[in-house]
Parts: structure tokens; C-alpha cells; sequence
């Protein structure tokens, strides 16, 4: 695999060089009212060679007006400009030359139409997927099997994402991402990644950004990279609104948004919820540990049934205020919740015998668990930009705060045959605060033609205390307080950043790119009983360099160092003692995790709607954080003994390499069928010091089959296989889940109405994953029910529509960072 991508690479680059003669052109202008003269943004700017009739390129100018068209070859073109209540402006004659390379239109003024209109209407057509320089974007506009559904049946379709069947993220096999909303982070991801995602419906998402080589600007912190969910809103002038139901036999969703706009200032209100109905999991573990000598061998058989039920919503408010032309203000307020509840009822039977088989204990009992966990967050933020005289330069001031609340219950009780043993038990309680405040500033200068200058700094500053409060059952059936399992904690973790960076073009725009460093500082206190955690500084630097060989081919490389730093769950030396036969701890010795990562990718559109990208990446982590689990035949915490245990820690294992490639492919058929399919593999191998190494191969495959039945009806299947993958000591079980999805349109294409099923003639997933140490080797299988059915509703009013072109997204360019 190695060798095939370094051959790739170097087939591209000679390419790329045999192309060096090749001169580059760009034009720009900004688009404002001929009246007002304040700027107009996402008017729709198509360009189209002399003689042609369809556009080759559209994008829409951004908030200040501005728009940038790059790497145009020489010639002759003429363009056009859009927008709603506004006469369409035609520049004929805008020539590249050798002599004029760039063009700047300079103002170009949109004068208003006589008619007005009394309702407007918005049906933005925009690629599915888009790759740009530093990331890459998927917009749900037409994703129809996810309609209904939550934040991670849309990140599964996404190339490079994986999703396991308990809604834990991947991305190119490392599961260490730093998530953000709206470009912020939130402490809704404090509490639990999975559970947030899965409390977000899929039809409050406009698109979903992945940045896997981030760059100075962005944070250090997640080997992985970033996912950034961005969430719907509008700021077009008028009210325009939406509204999203939907019903199903596990999960029922639903979300409004309201925009106003008039003149300079905006305003936003939204919320959304979801549930998900009572499900039952069953599952079953066989556990086999064994002494040094292998003489006597115990066996532990654990069945039971666990009904889940998860609830959640968000709301919140944001402004926008063009306080003049070069000066805005912005402003958001969200509040977001979400639970769950499980109880279950576990069979167990722990029977000792020699290795002859001689049965000499037979132990059978049952055990009944509970727990819930509640999550509460405000978030909010204040953000200024300030542009300048000087085109691109400008300056961004970001304040953001998240406040979080959580509360986390859990019982047992374990009865055992013939009372042959007291019956034991205990439950706790674990309310904690979570609290995040940053502050950002960010500086923009172009200082001479082709090259930018960007400097920043940041400072993220969290503050966590939390609480246990464990009670165990005592023989007279009251429940008496665990000192040893009883305690609270305070935990604090600033981090002082800043960067330099620049944004530059080589050799007459055959070389586009951006390199920059990141240095950062990270103090971590913790009133952990013996336990100081040192400061620690980091130095990241990063670039990425991209060629275009025409205006639908491009090459790109990038390099960036990465840290994944160990969280306070963690951290927290607190034994979780839920199952008594499985406990896990933290580790306050931890450090953190140092990744250097190398990516490569090649994009191709063809003239006939194809569209490839192809991508290869070469990751090695440094103390890399990694789970381990050990055996016990008796286990003491703070005086108690607990017998036939498996202890889960998590430990800086060594190194973890990770080479891997992905293949994403779409194309178009009469116009009405659209295929397109995500392929990637990889093999990861953790090299630990005394246990040797462990390399495991994985792969991913999807397949999305749309078609347009007639102008106002849609269906679309999608199919998605996971493989299993061999970990350090152990399996992850492999997956396969099929959506199958019909949307209908009618008002105007104001509202429609869909159904949606998942695994429609399957009922459970069967997962099988496997964990051995040095004296056990254990089974696990769970039955995860999957299938269900549903249908959705929505409907929209006062958005306008455009006639052609892409929406808010310019097509292949690059954005800044937020």
C-alpha cells in the first residue's frame, strides 16, 4: 500500500511539472446596490467561455460582495450576475492575456428591478460534495436517507468518516476528532461525543466540514482532525422560514427555523428535538481466565437485555448587524439538553474447574442495573469583524462561552441462587459542572500580490468540578455510604495559543497553498490525591500545497503535527463499578498524545457530471492513548474485594502507525440517475514496548443510488459496510446497514413529504467482538435492534429561488477559517 501511494504521488507530481509553462489567470470585483451601495451578498456569478451558452463555473459572492474566480486559462469570457429583484448583469469581453493575468472589475453595481416581488422563494442547488483546499464539505440539501434521522446518519455518508454501531466517530481510522458547531467549540461534547450527536436531528444540518490536515489557525488539540457541523441558517433580507417533522418506530424528530433580515441587521430563532423509542439490545459475554500454570480455569457467562430510551433538544437566537460597510457584529445564545435511560437484567453463572474439566464451584446469579445521564448546556458567543481599505485585510474578535450542566445516576443489585451469597449492591450519584470560555483574535494582511499574512492567539480556558457519591447495600437491606468510592474533584486546563501563518501563490498560480505554526501552552490542575500534572508546550507547524492543472483538476499535499490531549474522564483515578465483573478506571499519569500526519489527494471532474477524488495518508502517533484491559482473580478498591474482574485502563501504549487510502467516486446518468460511492482501507499497527506490535487491516464501502422520478419526486438507497478491524488485544466486530428513502414534492416545492426505512428485513445487527490479555480470552456479542420505518414532513415559506448556479458555497474555493 505504501508503495502504491508514493508511486501516485509521484506520477501527479510529474504531471504537475510537465504542466509548469502553463500561465494562471484570476478575476475579481465586488457586487453592490447601485443605489445604497452597500454590498450584496450570494449574487450568483457565472462565467462562460465566448460562444457557449452554459456556465463552467458559479459561485456566489460572499457577505462583503466580493468574488474571486482563480486559475483561469488565457482567453475570452463573459460573465454574468444574479440576483433576486435585481437586472441580471452582463460583462461581455473580460479577457486573460500573458500581459493581464489578473482582472479586477473593480465595484460592479446591481441595479433594482421595477417589479417587486410580494413572496420570494429560495431552491439553492449545491454539490453534494465539495473539496477545497483545507477541507471538505457535505450539504444534506438532497441527502434523502437521513431525513428523520440524527447528526450521525449524515456524518456516515461523509468520505473518511466511519461510524460504529454505538454512534462512536472515526475518521480515517482515529477517533480522536475535535467536533465544533458553527465553527465553536461547545461543552455538549464534554459530556459524551456520541450522545451529542446523536441528540442533533439530521434536518437542522446544512453541511458538515472535514478538515483532516487543519491548519495554524485552527487548534492543535485532536489527531484526527475537526468536524464541524454546521447548522442551518439564512441571511437573506425578507422572513423566511421551516419546518421538519417526522415519526418512525425508533426515532421521532423535529426542528423550526425562523429568519428575519432587513436592511444592515438579522435575526435567527431555532429549535429542534429528537427521541428515541424504547429499544432492547440483548447481549452476551463468555469470559475464560486462567492461572500461570493453566491448571484451574474459570468461566463467566453473562446474558441480559437492556431497554434504552434517549431524548434531547436545542434552541437558540442569533443576530448579525452590518454596522457599516466594513464593521459587523454577530451574536448567538443556544441552550442544549439531552438524556438517556437504560435499565437491564443480567444473567450470570461463574463456574471453576481443573483443566480435566472437574467442575469444584458453580456460582449463578442475576444482576439488575439502572442508569440515566442528563446533560445541560448554554452556549453563546460575541463576534466583531472589521475590514479594511485594503482588499482582504481585516480583523476578527471572537468571545465564546459554553456552561454545562450533567447529572449521572447508576444502581446495581445482585442476587444469587439459593442465597448461597448476601445480596450486593450499590448506587451513586455524579453531578458535575463544566465550564468554557474562549477568546480569539485574528488578523488578516495581504502584503504583496499572491502572498497573505495571517497572526492570531487564543486562549481556552475550561473549569470542571464534579461529584460521586457511592452508597453500598448493606445486610439489612439499607444502602450505607462508601467513603472510599465517595469524593469530588476540581479539574482546570488553560491553554494559551498563537500562530503565524501564510496564504501564497507560486510560479504564476501554479502553486497555491498556506503554511504557518502553532505554538501552544497547556496548564492542567487537579486535586487527584498524589497525582501533579506538568505543564507542557508544543510547537505545530503545518502546510498545504495544491496545483491546478485546469479548472476541474487539482493535486494537493499537506503535513501538520497534531496533539490529542487526555480529558479528565480520563484523568479521573475513580473506578466505575457499574458490572463488578468489568471495571474501568482513570489514569492521571496520562500524557498526551503526539500525532505527525501526512495527506495526499487528486481531484477530477469531468466534463460528462464524473467527479473522482482519490486520497492516501500516513499518520504516526507518539504515546499514543490507548485502552488496555487486564485480569484479576480478586480485585480490593478502598477495602472491598471483588472476584473474577477484568480492570480497563487507558495507558500511553507506545506508537500507533496508520497508512491508509480513500477512493470517492460520483457520476450522473440521463440526468435522472446519480451514483456515488466512498471506498477506503487501511492497516493500523500499535507497537508497545514488551508486547510487541499488532497490525490490523480494515476497510470501508458505500454505495448511494439517487433517482429523480419525475421533476418533484425522489428515491435514494444507501448501503454502508464496515468491516472488523484487530486492535491491540482484541476485535471490533464489523457492520452492515442499508437505508432505503422516497421524497415527494408538492406546493410549489415548498413542502414534501417522505418515508424512510433502515434495515428493512433485518431486525438486530449482530456484533461480535473479541478482548484477550496474558490469563483470559473473552466473547462478546451484542444483538443492536436496527430496523425501523418513518416518515417525514417539511415545509418552507419566504425563501427565494435561484435560477442557476451554486448556492452558498463557492465551488472549489477556499474559505477562511473560522
Amino acid at each position: 500500500m505504501r508503495y502504491f501511494i508514493i508511486s501516485l504521488f509521484l506520477l501527479f507530481s510529474f504531471t504537475a511539472v510537465a504542466q509548469l509553462s502553463i500561465v494562471k489567470g484570476k478575476i475579481t470585483g465586488k457586487v453592490i446596490d447601485s443605489e445604497t451601495k452597500l454590498p450584496i451578498e450570494m449574487a450568483i456569478v457565472s462565467i462562460y467561455r465566448i460562444g457557449e451558452t452554459s456556465a463552467f463555473y458559479d459561485l456566489s459572492t460572499d457577505r462583503n460582495g466580493v468574488f474571486s474566480i482563480d486559475n483561469l486559462l488565457n482567453g475570452d469570457y463573459r460573465i454574468t450576475i444574479d440576483f433576486i429583484s435585481y437586472q441580471t448583469l452582463v460583462l461581455n469581453s473580460v479577457i486573460i492575456k500573458s500581459t493581464a493575468i489578473a482582472v479586477n472589475l473593480g465595484n460592479v453595481l446591481l441595479v433594482s428591478s421595477s417589479n417587486e416581488l410580494d413572496e420570494v422563494k429560495i431552491v439553492a442547488k449545491t454539490a453534494t460534495l465539495q473539496n477545497k483546499i483545507d477541507k471538505m464539505v457535505y450539504n444534506t440539501s438532497n441527502d434523502l436517507t437521513s431525513q428523520g434521522g440524527i447528526a450521525t446518519d449524515v456524518l456516515k455518508k461523509i468520505p473518511m468518516v466511519s461510524i460504529d454501531i454505538d454512534g462512536n466517530v472515526e475518521l480515517q481510522g482515529n477517533t480522536n476528532i475535535r467536533f465544533l458547531i458553527n465553527g465553536k467549540s461547545s461543552s455538549i461534547f464534554g459530556a459524551s461525543v456520541s450522545e451529542a450527536l446523536q441528540s442533533i436531528p439530521a434536518s437542522q444540518i446544512k453541511s458538515v466540514e472535514v478538515i483532516t490536515s487543519p491548519g495554524a489557525k485552527y487548534d492543535a488539540s485532536g489527531t484526527g482532525g475537526i468536524i464541524n457541523i454546521v447548522l442551518k441558517e439564512s441571511k437573506i433580507q425578507g422572513i423566511n422560514s421551516s419546518i421538519n417533522l417526522s415519526a418512525g418506530t425508533r426515532l421521532e424528530n423535529g426542528s423550526f427555523n425562523l429568519n428575519a433580515r432587513k436592511g444592515n441587521f438579522g435575526v435567527g430563532i431555532y429549535f429542534s428535538g429528537n427521541k428515541q423509542l424504547k429499544t432492547i439490545t440483548k447481549s452476551s459475554s463468555d469470559r475464560v481466565s486462567y492461572n500461570i500454570a493453566k491448571d484451574s480455569i474459570d468461566r463467566l457467562y453473562q446474558n441480559g437485555v437492556s431497554p434504552f430510551t434517549r431524548s434531547g433538544y436545542q434552541t437558540g437566537v442569533n443576530f448579525n448587524w452590518s454596522i457599516t460597510e466594513k464593521n459587523e457584529l454577530t451574536a448567538t445564545l443556544g441552550y442544549n439538553y439531552f438524556a438517556n435511560n437504560t435499565s437491564g437484567m443480567i444473567s450470570q453463572n461463574q463456574i471453576s474447574s481443573l483443566s480435566d474439566g472437574t467442575i469444584f464451584s458453580e456460582i449463578i446469579s442475576e444482576r439488575n442495573a439502572t442508569s440515566n445521564f442528563k446533560n445541560k448546556a448554554t452556549d453563546w458567543s460575541l463576534g466583531y469583524k472589521k475590514a479594511f481599505e485594503k482588499e482582504d485585510q481585516e480583523l476578527n474578535v471572537l468571545v465564546t462561552s459554553s456552561y454545562g450542566r450533567s447529572a449521572n445516576g447508576a444502581g446495581q443489585q445482585t442476587s444469587y441462587q439459593d442465597a448461597a451469597y448476601s445480596t450486593s449492591g450499590l448506587q451513586s450519584t455524579n453531578p458535575g459542572q463544566d465550564h468554557q470560555v474562549e477568546l480569539s483574535l485574528d488578523f488578516v494582511r495581504p502584503i504583496v500580490k499572491g502572498f497573505t499574512l495571517d497572526i492570531g492567539s487564543k486562549i481556552a480556558l475550561e473549569d470542571i468540578n464534579n461529584n460521586v457519591v457511592t452508597d453500598t447495600l448493606a445486610v439489612d437491606g439499607s444502602y450505607v455510604n462508601n467513603q472510599g468510592q465517595t469524593y469530588g474533584f476540581k479539574y482546570k486546563r488553560n491553554i494559551y495559543a498563537a500562530y503565524l501563518s501564510s496564504t501564497f501563490s507560486l510560479f504564476s498560480n501554479f502553486l497555491l497553498g498556506n503554511a504557518g505554526l502553532r505554538y501552544e501552552r497547556t496548564n492542567t490542575t487537579a486535586n487527584f490525591v498524589g497525582v501533579t500534572i506538568p505543564d507542557y508546550n508544543i510547537f505545530a507547524p503545518s502546510f498545504t500545497v495544491q496545483h491546478q492543472f485546469s479548472d476541474d483538476n487539482s493535486i494537493k499535499f499537506a503535513y501538520n503535527y497534531r496533539i490529542e490531549r487526555p480529558d479528565y474522564e480520563e484523568l479521573n483515578p475513580f473506578f466505575n463499578i457499574s458490572d463488578p465483573h468489568n471495571i474501568s478506571v482513570g489514569n492521571p499519569f496520562l500524557k498526551p498524545e503526539i500525532s505527525n500526519r501526512y495527506e495526499f489527494g487528486y481531484n477530477k471532474n469531468f466534463k460528462n457530471g464524473v467527479n473522482l477524488y482519490l486520497s492516501g495518508y500516513y499518520r504516526y502517533n507518539t504515546d499514543d492513548i490507548q485502552p488496555l484491559t487486564t485480569f484479576h482473580s480478586t480485585l480490593t478498591i478502598n477495602g472491598t474485594d471483588y472476584a473474577d474482574v477484568t480492570l480497563t485502563q487507558r495507558y500511553n501504549i507506545g506508537s500507533q502507525t496508520n497508512i491508509g487510502a480513500s477512493i470517492f467516486g460520483s457520476i450522473s446518468v440521463y440526468e435522472k440517475l446519480n451514483l456515488r460511492s466512498t471506498i477506503e482501507f487501511g492497516e493500523r499497527t500499535n507497537t508497545t514496548p514488551g508486547l510487541g506490535s499488532v497490525s490490523g487491516f480494515a476497510y470501508r464501502a458505500n454505495l448511494n443510488l439517487s433517482y429523480q422520478f419525475q421533476p418533484t419526486m425522489m428515491g435514494e438507497i444507501f448501503g454502508n459496510y464496515r468491516s472488523s478491524q484487530k486492535n491491540l488485544r482484541g476485535e471490533r466486530p464489523a457492520s452492515f446497514l442499508y437505508n432505503i428513502a422516497m421524497r415527494k414534492q408538492f406546493l410549489n416545492k415548498n413542502a414534501s413529504v417522505g418515508i424512510t426505512m433502515t434495515n428493512p428485513f433485518s431486525k438486530y445487527l449482530n456484533q461480535r467482538s473479541t478482548s484477550y490479555g496474558e490469563s483470559f480470552n473473552q466473547l462478546n456479542v451484542k444483538e443492536v435492534p436496527v430496523q425501523s420505518f418513518g416518515i417525514s414532513f417539511s415545509y418552507k415559506f419566504g425563501k427565494l429561488e435561484f435560477k442557476k448556479g451554486e448556492s452558498n458555497e463557492s465551488n472549489g474555493q477556499p474559505e477562511p477559517a473560522f
